[in-house]
Formats: C-alpha cells, structure tokens, sequence
C-alpha cells in the first residue's frame, strides 16, 4: 500500500513538472525592456524581447474605438511594470496582460478616436553594438488633416521621394550658411510622414545626411543612385525630386517645378505640383517649365523637380529654415500629388 501511494505521488509530481515545463516552453519569450517617446507628434512605443517571437499582431480593440491591442504570443511580461501611464497626447496608458498559458497582451489606451490616428507595428532585429534586444515597435500619430486632400488618391501608391544633395554635397548655401541639403531632407520627411499616414508607400533616396551613392562619386553616379533607388522599387507610380534654388542675384525669388516630357503625365504631375505649392507656400508663381535634368529623364515613371524656394534670397532662404514654411510646401506637395493621381484616374 505504501509503495502505490509513492508511487502516486511520483506519478503526480512528474505530471505537474511536464505542465510547468510545457507552460515555459510555450512562453520561452520574456519582454526585456520597454521604451516610448514622443518626437515629431509621432509616438513610438519599443518593447525589447530576448529573443524574435512570431505572431506579433497589433489591431483596433473590437467595441472600443479608442485603444489598440497588441498581442504577444508565448511570452512572459517578467517583472515589468503591468500599468504605465504616457505623457502624450495621442495615448493615455499601457496596460500589460498575461492572458491564458504564456501569452502577453499589451493595451494602448488611447487619448483619442482610431479614426482620428494613424498606426502601425513593425518590428526590429537585435543590434549587439549598442546592445538593443529584438523589439517590437508601435508608431502612432494623427491622421494628416490637409484641406481638400482625400487619402483614397494616394492610398496604396508608391511614390520615391529624393531630397536634393546630401552628405558631401552641400547643395547651394544661403547667405547665412543654411544649406540646400538640410532643408531638402527636412521637407521631404514630413511630405513621408503625411504621405505614410496617408497609405501611401514612400521610399527615400536618403533618410540622413549622406551621399546615396557614396563619397567621393561623380555627380553623373550620385545622380544615377538616385534614380536606380525608384528603378529599383516595384511598381512606383512618381519619382520626386526636392530642391532649393539659387541665383547670383539675391533678389531671384519664387517656386518652380520642372519635367521632362516622357509622357502626358510627366507634365500633368509637375503643374499639379506648382499649383499648390505656390498655394500654400504664398511665394512668386515661377511657372513650370521641361528641362532635362537627369533624374527626371532617366526615370522611367513620371517625374518632376521642385524648387521650393531661392535659398540664395534672404528672406526665403529663412522661410526654408523654419518649420513652419517646411510643414506648408510639406502640405503642398501632398495636396499636389493628390490632384495628380485624381487627374490621371490611376
């Protein structure tokens, strides 16, 4: 009788020591490490992970149109904070939930309507230099709010977006040492943000302050870098190009926008462009004129360059430098595409 009930019990203690093992072999994954920031009206949530986890899903809570759910398969919330309240206008709070045999939960609760924002989830590999773990990262900022601008035109569109010089390439300089470079790249990253949030598919020829093809290049092999970026991205409906212009007279001012007449839509896309930059950029109509520039006529899909302003003139050379004239030929531009691709029916 004694050797059953020891041999019950053993038989017990095996069966809950496969199930404890079982349950932390299903949530093998711990969160390391959490991280937000707020940078731009975009907020940016980081969970750090010990390891990659598959599954990662991130969706609108059915029933509440003001929180996101993320979900965490087989992994273990550790000993992290379970409530952590954000210092941001786009979400109040984070909850964490360990929900069935080791799954996670993460709920953003959120400081205004889905409707009113845009989100998105993307993850990124372990970096062993500075000694970052897989993360999970969460973006989400307000939907763009541009007057006579519809989402459904350029939802879906790839557009290849090339801020002008770059790197060793100054571009040209203004009076007071602001250069064409900086504020190409500047504008070009809120005409992505607005675009992106917008469903628009945005690729970069730079996304920092860098040559694309490398330093030391011709000006013929930067060029051409720049436009096997577009040539090189699947499907691409416009190539755009950003500049500052410049002149040996301090007093040329104004925009302009300029094509290369490959096609009907080449031409359509740069006037599209002109009209609304010139409308929300409130400077001198310059027109629209066809020059052979070479990433236009080397692009094999419509393309246009603008010039959004003389950084040479002082006056405009400090509108390029502010925030508030780079968010307005930002909204431009975006408008402009929108006419564009409502014009050609595509």
């Amino acid at each position: 009788m004694q050797k059953k009930i020891v041999s019950l019990m053993l038989f017990v203690c095996l069966f809950c020591l496969q199930g404890f093992v079982g349950a932390e072999a299903q949530a093998a994954n711990k969160i390391t490490q959490f991280h937000y920031s707020t940078v731009k009206d975009v907020l940016q949530i980081e969970i750090g992970l010990n390891k990659e986890i598959p599954g990662v899903a991130l969706q609108a809570v059915d029933g509440n149109s003001s929180a996101l759910l993320l979900d965490l398969k087989q992994t273990q919330l550790g000993s992290i904070k379970k409530r952590i309240a954000l210092d941001s206008k786009l979400a109040q709070s984070i909850e964490l939930k360990q929900v069935g045999r080791g799954n996670g939960q993460m709920i953003i609760a959120l400081a205004q309507p889905v409707s009113s924002l845009k989100y998105k989830m993307y993850t990124l590999p372990a970096d062993r230099k500075t000694g970052k773990p897989f993360r999970v990262v969460v973006e989400i900022r307000k939907a763009p709010v541009i007057e006579g601008f519809s989402a459904d035109n350029v939802n879906g569109k790839t557009i290849v977006l090339d801020p002008g010089h770059g790197g060793s390439d100054t571009g040209a300089v203004g009076p007071d040492g602001i250069m064409e470079k900086d504020v190409t790249l500047a504008v070009a990253m809120k005409v992505e943000s607005l675009l992106s949030a917008a469903g628009a598919h945005v690729v970069m020829t730079r996304e920092a302050d860098c040559d694309v093809y490398g330093p030391g290049a011709t000006d013929r092999q930067e060029l051409q870098a720049r436009v096997d970026v577009g040539a090189n991205t699947p499907g691409a409906d416009v190539f755009l190009s950003i500049h500052a212009n410049a002149f040996t007279n301090q007093q040329a001012h104004g925009t302009a926008a300029y094509y290369y007449a490959k096609t009907d839509a080449d031409g359509i896309l740069a006037q599209s462009l002109q009209n609304r930059m010139v409308q929300y950029g409130g400077l001198y109509d310059r027109g629209v004129s066809e020059a052979n520039f070479y990433v236009m006529k080397h692009s094999a899909m419509p393309a246009s360059l603008v010039e959004m302003a003389f950084i040479s003139n002082p006056n405009e050379q400090n509108l390029l430098a502010s925030d508030d004239f780079q968010d307005k030929i930002a909204k431009g531009i975006c408008l402009g595409l929108n006419d564009y691709f409502a014009q050609i029916g595509n």
